[in-house]
């Protein structure tokens, strides 16, 4: 995601700053692994996981269970 230009400046930040951002770039890379590997739901609603707070969305409705 990151382009030659930001890779250029990340090397003028300090060395802990630099292992926080390879950490999180790994785990970017295993979330998005995880997802991959996830099982595909069947009947369900379209696009990414409605839940938020325990609760579902409908049409710009929050239902609690």
């Amino acid at each position: 995601m990151a382009d030659d230009t930001s890779k250029a400046s990340r090397k003028d930040l300090p060395p802990a700053a630099q292992r926080a951002l390879a950490e999180a770039e790994a785990r970017r890379k295993a979330a998005e692994a995880k997802a991959k590997a996830s099982p595909k739901e069947l009947g369900g609603p379209k696009g990414e996981e409605p839940t938020r707070y325990g609760d579902w969305e409908r049409g710009g409705r929050a239902v609690d269970f």
